[in-house]
């Protein structure tokens, strides 16, 4: 099983705001310990009665994140489809793959940030499936052969063509966040691998809310004639205590224990058929990574 780091990009004018030197140092001491992706979120704003935070532009620290890096993969969790056009999302995505040289993932989903976000910045908040419907299908032709064309309800490109193409002459892996029957069936025609993921649950509890819709995966393959094996499945963990720390966190029941533990925990997740784990780790310091370096061998010679 592969491993992977959860970060934050997001903060308040308070000062207490992430950096790019802090996010690079993060990406940096994960790669040193052996953690397999590092991942981020894909938003503009976060705002609630009590505080607004704002979010650094994820295309643009991808980037970043891909010229300071050299052997971990990167990417964010999903990107908001509505923020960009689907051609200029595979544009972005083919060129992010050539920087990175082929460690570029390419997380994709329909939008679920609240609509304030998408208000405030002046994206579409109606038909979100119909709208992903038609950018997934733009996007994978874009990557997949270089080529679109595609007359739809909200997107339209005529003769589009990605002329220069990353390492992968496919194109990055499709990684598309999914949970109901619908979106699920365009991870099945579309997508090389899927995402989901679960907040401060116990392992049974993913267990029982994860599994139908892992059914209903394996079900939308075999509508559309594809072996469910050839879907890679990727699940975002919140959240995981590194062991040997102590940290104040907002969580109830939250991955802890002895290194040994972290581990078995983790594993339990293949149960499923999940091949990465993506660890939001408390605590969220330098020192709470390197703490998961035990954790990651014992996953990685499991």
């Amino acid at each position: 099983m592969r491993l992977g780091l959860i970060n934050q990009i997001h903060g308040g004018s308070d000062g207490n705001g992430p950096t790019w030197q802090s996010i690079l140092n993060r990406a940096r001491v994960a790669e040193e310990v052996g953690f397999d992706i590092f991942v981020f979120e894909d938003a503009l704003l976060y705002r609630s009665a009590e505080k607004t935070d704002g979010v650094w532009e994820s295309m643009t620290i991808a980037a970043a994140l891909a010229a300071s890096t050299n052997t971990i993969r990167l990417g964010q969790s999903v990107v908001n489809s509505p923020y960009r056009s689907p051609a200029l999302v595979a544009s972005m995505a083919t060129t992010l793959d050539e920087i990175s040289g082929g460690r570029y993932v390419l997380g994709l989903g329909s939008g679920n940030t609240p609509d304030s976000d998408y208000d405030a910045f002046g994206f579409p908040t109606d038909r979100r499936f119909s709208r992903f419907a038609e950018a997934i299908e733009i996007v994978h032709s874009l990557l997949k052969t270089g080529k679109a064309d595609f007359q739809g309800d909200f997107y339209e490109v005529i003769d589009s063509e990605l002329v220069l193409r990353g390492p992968s002459l496919t194109g990055p892996e499709i990684n598309v966040a999914a949970g109901g029957e619908r979106m699920l069936g365009l991870v099945a025609r579309f997508a090389d691998a899927w995402n989901w993921w679960g907040w401060d649950e116990t392992l049974d509890q993913i267990r029982e809310r994860v599994g139908p819709i892992v059914a209903n995966l394996e079900s939308a393959c075999e509508t559309v004639g594809r072996d469910p094996d050839s879907v890679g499945r990727t699940f975002d963990l919140y959240g995981v205590v590194a062991p040997g720390t102590s940290s104040v966190h907002p969580l109830a029941n939250p991955i802890a224990g002895s290194a040994d533990e972290i581990a078995r925990s983790l594993l339990g997740l293949e149960s499923l058929g999940f091949e990465e784990v993506r660890c939001d780790v408390y605590p969220k310091t330098p020192e709470g990574i390197e703490a998961m370096a035990p954790v990651i061998e014992l996953v990685h010679t499991s």
